[in-house]
């Protein structure tokens, strides 16, 4: 269907829950198609809806040549020990921090023909599942950074150039 614009830190789709997807109709499919198309550019593991303006549960993924989608995903569970990683976001354009992820997580899910998918991964797997996850409970990868970090990030923030 199409790239579609992705949002950026100040817009407030990006910080509202999302609703769970009730019904796949001809609309969810334009999603999908709309989130897939739009993760597949260079440098982009994830893609939400929320960043693409939709404030349902769905997110697309591109992560070591593996692309795809969720509805309706429900973080289920992480394991290991967390350490600090580094992340970015499509959303907050140009920023990267040390943000605490655990290396192992699952989400829970479906299809469009509504059946269930799980996804599993470890590494940027991992961490992918973990942040678009976050983008559908309202959440930015900087809300998860110390209080120290976060003050630095939000500097950062302010003196962009896009914010």
């Amino acid at each position: 269907m199409a790239v579609r614009p992705i949002r950026v830190f100040g817009d407030p789709v990006l910080r509202s829950p999302c609703a769970p997807i009730e019904s796949i109709d001809e609309g969810t499919k334009a999603l999908v198609a709309d989130l897939l198309d739009t993760v597949e550019l260079p440098g982009r593991a994830g893609v939400a809806a929320p960043q693409i303006g939709v404030g349902v549960r769905a997110f697309s993924y591109n992560v070591d040549g593996e692309i795809g989608y969720i509805l309706n995903p429900v973080l289920v569970s992480v394991s290991g020990e967390p350490d600090l990683v580094g992340e970015g976001c499509l959303s907050v354009p140009g920023l990267w921090h040390d943000t605490l992820r655990y290396p192992h997580a699952v989400v829970h899910g479906i299809d469009l023909d509504g059946n269930p998918v799980v996804l599993e991964g470890d590494g940027l797997m991992a961490q992918a599942l973990q942040h678009e996850t976050d983008h559908l409970d309202g959440k930015l990868y900087l809300d998860r950074l110390d209080p120290a970090r976060r003050k630095q990030a939000m500097r950062e923030v302010r003196e962009s150039d896009w914010f």
